[in-house]
């Protein structure tokens, strides 16, 4: 394995940075303004791509940007399981930048220069994430994407907005704050250094009360991953504009956090140390317990971005599952997950999204026979509530089965009881949302709801809406029938 140094993760993390002053100087000119934002995003997309080839052939690429002392320093490394995070949200930035011009004009939202300048901020932070070389360049662009991030969650400015953001600060800020730096502490006077190593930091550490503790204080100070009882500030951001909730909720925060939580698993802890000291069993145990009451909450919703929220919720640990039964199977798919749950999460909150502009329907029990007037929008629907259903050929599917072939190879049945009841569960929640879109029959003339539609009359699905959520629903299919990519870089990561 070479390793190759170059300028190519900076430019990767400053190119969203420098559409910021572009962006805020043509903010009296929308078009110009969102045109600084899909030209940032295809760049930054190229730059992610173009070192696709160095990292599939095994090779990893390297940046120093500053030291401060021996073991602390700013420093970006591509390995192949940063490629994978840093592909998959470079590309959803670039469609989601697209869905947001649709949606923000339809419904008129107020200060789209902020927006989209947090955004900018927000996408570069992520992918500084992804290419972090140790914790404590992770930790400190983790930070300025929990700031960042606050004004979008707020963004409506209502009571409620205002609240979603002050929770969402809190958890993310003070958990971070306190959890993270004592865990990062710690690695740095047991190792002397917080970079990532192939197999682990502390690999060669003997086990330690004091390193089982520490696993825990990063598994709930990344809160981002939304492990249960840490997931509330993931419902209550829900206020946020939807292109937010999409991007944000479905690709950039939420997994950062599961990545990150991975990176310690595997690059920092090692699948060795994990395995001596029993952490991953307790882990998935741990995990298992979100991955259930995360779902049977979704299924009580009849909010409809609520109800994806939770899924989400219980979603998020699949990955975290996936590398805690520490077997190449279960790591496969863990590590898969992340791609395959952003393509359709997002296509889900996008189909939200144009449900709400189109026809101000917020409610799951509102859309009997919505199907008739918007088949685009819960076609794309049904599709993502496949993939996360585990249905092939859609992506999902492919996560899953190696998911379940790793509780197996970790003789873990409970697990794959679990897993198998969630599947279920995921289907209770999900298919009677198409059934009543297109089987039930619409309601006879209900009074004009807030937004004056009287129920499904003169509704029209919106283009610059419903092209994105199409796109990303069939890369979703396609991404299960041509799972190369992906499947090559996460095999790639546990090499």
């Amino acid at each position: 394995m070479q390793t190759i140094l170059s300028v190519k993760p900076l430019l990767a993390v400053l190119t969203s940075l420098l559409a910021v002053p572009l962006i805020l100087r043509t903010g009296d000119r929308p078009n110009l303004r969102e045109f600084w934002s899909v030209l940032a995003g295809v760049i930054k997309f190229s730059i992610v791509i173009s070192m696709a080839p160095a990292i599939l052939s095994g090779h990893t690429i390297e940046y120093t940007l500053v030291s401060f002392y021996q073991g602390i320093d700013i420093k970006f490394r591509v390995d192949a399981f940063g490629l994978l995070f840093a592909t998959v949200s470079s590309f959803l930035w670039i469609i989601t930048t697209f869905y947001s011009i649709g949606y923000m004009r339809t419904a008129k939202e107020h200060a789209q220069t902020r927006y989209y300048t947090c955004f900018a901020i927000s996408l570069s932070s992520t992918v500084a994430v992804a290419f972090s070389a140790n914790l404590i360049t992770l930790f400190v662009f983790y930070e300025i994407l929990s700031l960042a991030t606050v004004p979008l969650v707020g963004h409506k400015e209502t009571p409620e907005a205002i609240e979603g953001a002050r929770k969402y600060f809190l958890y993310l800020l003070s958990l971070s704050k306190t959890l993270l730096l004592a865990g990062i502490i710690i690695v740095y006077m047991v190792a002397g250094t917080t970079d990532f190593q192939s197999h682990g930091l502390l690999s060669s550490q003997p086990g330690s009360t004091l390193l089982f503790g520490t696993f825990f204080l990063f598994l709930y100070g990344f809160a981002k991953g939304a492990v249960m009882p840490v997931h509330n500030w993931l419902p209550s951001a829900m206020v946020a504009p939807t292109p937010v909730s999409a991007l944000l909720h479905a690709v950039a925060v939420v997994k950062v956090g599961v990545f990150s939580i991975l990176r310690v698993v595997l690059h920092i802890y090692g699948v060795d140390l994990m395995s001596r000291m029993g952490l991953g069993i307790a882990a998935a145990y741990v995990v298992s317990f979100t991955i259930l009451v995360g779902s049977i909450i979704a299924l009580s919703k009849d909010n409809l971005k609520a109800r994806l929220a939770y899924s989400t919720v219980s979603q998020l640990s699949y990955v975290i599952l996936g590398a805690v039964l520490l077997t190449p199977s279960s790591m496969v798919g863990g590590i898969m997950h992340i791609a395959n749950h952003a393509f359709s999460k997002i296509t889900l909150f996008f189909c939200a999204g144009s449900l709400y502009c189109a026809a101000h329907k917020t409610e799951v029990s509102q859309l009997s026979g919505i199907g008739k007037k918007m088949p685009w929008t819960m076609v794309a629907f049904f599709i993502a509530s496949l993939s996360m259903i585990g249905v092939p050929p859609a992506a999902g599917f492919n996560s899953k089965w190696y998911l379940a072939l790793g509780a197996i190879e970790a003789h873990q049945i409970p697990i794959l009881v679990i897993l198998l009841a969630s599947t279920v569960l995921n289907a209770a929640y999900f298919l009677p949302i198409t059934y009543k879109a297109f089987f039930e029959k619409e309601e006879p003339s209900l009074p004009t709801d807030h937004g004056g539609h009287d129920h499904h009359e003169e509704i029209r699905e919106i283009p610059m809406v419903v092209v994105p959520l199409v796109l990303t629903a069939i890369i979703s299919l396609l991404i299960g029938i041509y799972p190369d990519y992906f499947l090559s870089l996460a095999q790639e990561v546990i090499r």
